[in-house]
């Protein structure tokens, strides 16, 4: 196997803590409690939804609309987010539905 095929796709701190504040809440995370974790951890709230887009994007986490619809997201989803190389807060504000981790 390659370097490059054993690196993962998206940052493993941040997938972890995601998956920690999933475990602790007990139900799907929101925009908010993103926020809220960014807030906590001084990290910005891009680079967390950027590693929760990556996530989803690989079919480990899923992401289900505020209507309650999964909704498959794929790279150029991101890439079509992405405003001077960061994902604004205009944007993602439109993600106003639920994240958690694909258990099937």
């Amino acid at each position: 196997m390659s370097s490059e095929e054993s690196m993962p796709r998206w940052d493993v701190a941040l997938a972890a803590m995601a998956l920690d504040a999933w475990k602790k809440k007990g139900s799907p995370l929101t925009l908010e409690d993103f926020r809220r974790l960014a807030g906590e951890h001084a990290i910005r709230l891009d680079d967390i939804m950027e590693t929760q887009f990556l996530l989803a994007i690989h079919g480990e986490w899923r992401y289900t609309d505020a209507s309650g619809v999964e909704q498959k997201l794929e790279q150029e989803t991101l890439d079509n987010l992405y405003v001077k190389r960061r994902l604004s807060e205009k944007d993602l504000a439109t993600f106003d539905g639920s994240w958690e981790p694909r258990q099937d």
